[in-house]
């Protein structure tokens, strides 16, 4: 239930603190007085489509906020939708603030103080308020419409979305069926990828080969010159007369000398010279061992340069690099397996469409006798309240038609109606006026109060284009439907007004030059009452009296 509005800036609305009581509560005023700017208000904070032309002119932003209770059927539903957001709220206190803040770019939403996404807003909104202006009038002569209310009414939620879920796999499977087709070699491609296949397994490289054979290949091409150098290393260092190690001999001999002279002074030159000898030994012997590893023989070079020859082709038409080669071979062998098991893999795919087929026939069917089982008493009870409300020579019937299997099921339904007796039935979008389908309206959701779980259900002009005893029947049913939800009309009649529990009077002034909308809750509204009955002593006389008798009504 909506305990509590707060408008700042939005529109003619400067700012306005409204507070709301359970029951039927009508909402009038002059036209033009803004009593359309409140009702867009509940709307956009529930999450309703945002007007940034509302900004109030030389304002930055219009802010509108409210309070919510939670009705017990409402609570786990909204629990999970807020805990997934991470949004604490206690089912001991079940009240949620919103809040919208409306700039000339940019919109923030907060549940509970907790910035929020606008879809969880109208997740949350679209369970808390049920409003109907003249465009849900209108919605209510599309069959789609018109399907949603009757299997509303026949609690056929549970059997629609598991319909829906058979209906979603089919899609899914189909659009599975495509991508497959879709990347599925042909008989030419798969002899491409075949050929592809077999020119890398023939050549059947390994990691790294391309490297390690690159650098065979360039020892090898310079074999002759390595070689030469290392002789001429060894040369230096061992080999040749007065080469390295032959200078520390003679080096080793002086200090030699000089420790007879004594001991101590070249002890530690002495074992330096030694290891440095040794490390001229060792050098020596490794170098010429290198010189046994490069290889001097040209069919040796000549096979190296032709095998990397052949991983440089791979490389050039795979690659560039040997892991691309490896990674077409593998798309190769994926590409030629998706060709040789496609009849499979189509068999597979025709068996798993057959088995949903059958399930979604057998589910479609299920719903279709489900919705004509409800549509009786469906009609049965709309027809008793559209008697209450003036129509009492109505007929009214749901037409079924079957159609191919779609997102709702195989039936197409159609609402057919007439308004006066012996008249033939006829698409209620073709046969109603504004005035006629406002009472059919009013008429289904005083039938599916029972069924409908959201607590607010909200009216824009209703009433329109009826007068009279019509009037009366109107206001009567909103009472009652009252006594079952928290129901807010805007209202042009006296008769419906006069109703009300709860009487909010929206009017306009000037303030300091400028036009100011104002919402007042009236304790007496007679005057308001007699306004709407014309004005003058008799109007007044006449409204009075008009909320006498209807209390006594009600009592």
């Amino acid at each position: 239930m909506l305990n509590y509005l707060k408008i700042n800036d939005f529109a003619l609305i400067e700012n306005a603190g409204v507070e709301f009581s359970g029951g039927f509560t009508v909402v009038t005023g002059e036209s033009g007085a803004g009593k359309s700017i409140l009702m867009s208000s509940i709307e956009l904070l529930t999450g309703g489509r945002v007007e940034r032309s509302g900004i109030r002119s030389g304002c930055k932003q219009y802010t509108i906020a409210g309070e919510f209770t939670i009705p017990p059927a409402l609570l786990p539903e909204i629990s999970v939708l807020l805990d997934e957001a991470g949004i604490e709220f206690s089912p001991e206190e079940p009240c949620l603030q919103l809040r919208r803040v409306i700039g000339a770019s940019s919109t923030r939403n907060f549940i509970n103080d907790i910035p929020v996404s606008a879809k969880l807003l109208a997740d949350i909104g679209g369970r808390l308020i049920d409003l109907h202006g003249a465009n849900e009038q209108i919605s209510l002569t599309v069959p789609a419409r018109q399907l949603e209310l009757l299997d509303n009414f026949g609690e056929l939620a549970v059997l629609r979305r598991k319909y829906t879920g058979i209906y979603t796999s089919l899609k899914e499977l189909a659009a599975k069926k495509a991508a497959f087709e879709a990347v599925l070699p042909n008989a030419d491609e798969a002899d491409r990828y075949s050929l592809i296949a077999g020119e890398i397994d023939r050549i059947s490289p390994a990691p790294g080969e391309d490297a390690e054979l690159a650098a065979k290949q360039r020892l090898g091409a310079n074999s002759r010159m390595v070689l030469e150098t290392l002789n001429m290393l060894c040369g230096m260092l061992t080999e040749n007369e007065n080469g390295i190690a032959d200078q520390l001999g003679s080096v080793y001999h002086h200090l030699s000398d000089l420790e007879r002279i004594d001991a101590n002074l070249t002890a530690e030159a002495l074992e330096s010279c030694s290891q440095l000898q040794s490390s001229v030994a060792e050098l020596s012997a490794l170098l010429a061992k290198l010189s046994e590893k490069v290889d001097l023989d040209p069919e040796t070079l000549t096979i190296v340069e032709a095998r990397l020859s052949e991983i440089h082709t791979l490389k050039r038409r795979y690659g560039p690099t040997l892991e691309q080669v490896f990674d077409m071979r593998q798309k190769a062998e994926e590409k030629l397996t998706q060709f040789r098991d496609a009849e499979k893999q189509r068999k597979e795919f025709a068996r798993q469409e057959k088995e949903l087929d059958s399930s979604l026939l057998a589910v479609a069917a299920e719903l279709s006798t489900a919705r004509k089982n409800a549509a009786g008493k469906f009609i049965e009870l709309t027809l008793e309240k559209l008697s209450a409300i003036g129509f009492e020579g109505a007929a009214m019937e749901v037409e079924f038609s079957e159609i191919p299997p779609g997102p709702s099921g195989t039936d197409k339904i159609e609402f057919l109606f007439n308004a006066n007796c012996g008249e033939e039935l006829r698409p209620l979008r073709k046969v109603a006026s504004s005035g006629e389908l406002s009472r059919v309206m009013l008429a289904l959701k005083t039938v599916l109060a029972d069924a409908d779980a959201v607590p607010t259900v909200i009216f824009d002009e209703i009433d329109m284009n009826i007068g009279g005893e019509t009037a009366n029947k109107v206001g009567r049913e909103l009472h009652a439907l009252g006594k079952k939800r928290q129901i807010l009309c805007i209202s042009h009649l006296a008769q419906v007004a006069a109703r009300g529990d709860h009487h909010l009077l929206v009017a306009k002034s000037t303030v300091n030059g400028r036009t100011v909308s104002q919402v007042t809750e009236l304790t007496d509204p007679v005057p308001e009452l007699a306004r709407m009955l014309g004005g003058g002593k008799s109007a007044l006389r006449h409204a009075a009296e008009l909320r006498e008798s209807l209390k006594k009504e009600q009592e």
